[in-house]
């Protein structure tokens, strides 16, 4: 559920790394955005989870050739540098040689494979002819030098083209969304807002191999353990029937189908939701909607609630609480100043949300609940969470945000983001190791250099406060 967003291809690394700490498609520019670097293997999702991923194994290895052939569909072959993470494992050296054992390290994993009854002929069916994508090892380590702001992101996934597209999804489907919400109370808002989002209705899901795209993470570079277990679960998908080889292709990480599935997660959620013996969330959309419900459901969503809020903050708000770990009761946001921009008012006070300010004290706040929680949990950005929930609610009939995004504001260079840390580091409100990534201890930092000066707290990052710090 993770690396469909063709085009986007940014930073997340998808939801394939989900759960891996990777997060792709819609997801990647999402993660470059608003998460620390690589949560979602995915590092979120724990779970699934975009985004919008064969030689003998049993034979000798030949040794890795200096310039390994053109990825799949004639993209671009490995570029044979060192990784941008500096991890050893990265290294050109590192990859070459682990290239060269690739058979090998396939071959090894026949005995783990035993044990979870995979059999031996569909084993050696399966991963023959299997050879490495190292055009993988780039895409892991990118580093882009510059990012979207929270509104481009926006802008992008959630637009007339794609709305239109998921209503009509929504009544083609209408049917099996009907049976899904009264089996799993999920929202059948938040079930297309990610159908959409991650492979723009199953026309951008990635069409890389699962299996090679997980043995190749497998057996080279640095999350090998992470993605032994996806290798494996892709087998025993294909084991048990569920799905065929030529289905299981997606974002670079191994996540596929149209809300972007990893293989582990496949084995947690996936459901057959018309009884025919096959849980297909690839080309059977009641099993797709029905998986990605379940997905939802076991992640804690709560039936008959929303996301979250758009609110104005009042002038001079102590932004030192727009923490995700700062939980307060709608009512005392309201006591604080809060309020819903429209006027209206909240629907159940005694909810428990946190304040996010994505674009600090110049753009809208967001009071986000429960159920936001559980979209991260899907993929853990917050510019992901934020485009699934505002996406599902226009599928709604709602309306677009009311309160404008500071437009004139732009997103700093990776370079300059370095050169921030670095700044801040020398002032000693940085204590962490420069590497142009803001995680929360850089906004931390921040903050409280935007304190120092008199300036609200929001830790939101802008030309301004860098020429500050250069003291200019």
């Amino acid at each position: 559920m993770m690396q469909s967003v063709a085009g986007l291809a940014a930073r997340l690394v998808t939801r394939q790394a989900r759960r891996a700490g990777y997060v792709a498609g819609a997801a990647m520019i999402a993660v470059a955005l608003l998460l620390p670097a690589s949560a979602q293997a995915q590092g979120q999702q724990g779970q699934n989870g975009l985004s919008k991923l064969f030689g003998g194994i049993f034979s000798g290895a030949d040794p890795a050739p200096s310039q390994p052939a053109p990825a799949p569909g004639g993209a671009q072959p490995w570029s044979g540098e060192d990784g941008a993470s500096g991890h050893p494992l990265m290294t050109a050296a590192a990859i070459r040689e682990a290239a060269g054992n690739f058979d090998n390290c396939v071959a090894s994993m026949w005995p783990d494979a035993a044990r979870r009854n995979i059999r031996q002929e569909n084993f050696q069916r399966f991963t023959a002819g299997l050879t490495p994508d190292l055009r993988i090892m780039d895409l892991m380590d990118s580093q882009p030098e510059f990012t979207k702001s929270i509104w481009d992101y926006l802008d992008i996934l959630v637009n007339d083209n794609r709305l239109a597209k998921g209503k009509e999804i929504l009544a083609r489907y209408k049917a099996q969304f009907d049976a899904t919400e009264k089996a799993y109370g999920v929202d059948r808002y938040i079930i297309a807002a990610i159908w959409g989002i991650e492979s723009n209705y199953s026309t951008q899901m990635g069409d890389r191999s699962v299996l090679q795209s997980t043995a190749t993470l497998a057996c080279i570079g640095r999350r090998q353990a992470y993605f032994r277990d996806e290798f494996l679960s892709a087998l025993e998908i294909l084991n048990r029937g569920d799905l065929r080889p030529e289905q299981m292709r997606g974002s670079w990480a191994g996540a596929f189908g149209p809300t972007q599935f990893m293989p582990t997660a496949f084995k947690r959620f996936a459901v057959d939701g018309d009884g025919d013996g096959r849980r297909d969330v690839v080309d059977n959309p009641t099993d797709l909607i029905a998986s990605t419900a379940n997905n939802l459901k076991k992640d804690g969503w709560q039936s008959g609630q929303t996301w979250g809020y758009e609110v104005t903050v009042p002038q001079g708000f102590n932004y030192m609480l727009a923490d995700r770990a700062k939980m307060m009761t709608i009512a005392q946001w309201e006591k604080l100043g809060l309020k819903r921009p429209t006027g209206q008012p909240f629907p159940h006070p005694a909810e428990k949300a946190y304040l996010l300010a994505p674009a600090g004290a110049q753009g809208p706040g967001f009071l986000m609940l429960q159920n936001f929680r559980v979209i991260m949990k899907y993929n853990p950005a917050e510019a992901y969470a934020m485009a699934i929930g505002h996406f599902a609610d226009r599928l709604r009939g709602g309306q677009p945000f009311v309160q404008p995004w500071p437009r004139q504001e732009r997103e700093l260079s990776r370079t300059e983001r370095l050169e921030l840390q670095q700044l801040l580091a020398q002032r000693g409100f940085y204590k962490g190791t420069p590497d142009g990534q803001f995680g929360g201890m850089t906004r931390d930092a921040l903050r409280n250099f935007q304190v120092s000066i008199g300036l609200p707290a929001d830790g939101f990052a802008t030309s301004d406060v860098l020429d500050r710090l250069r003291g200019r």
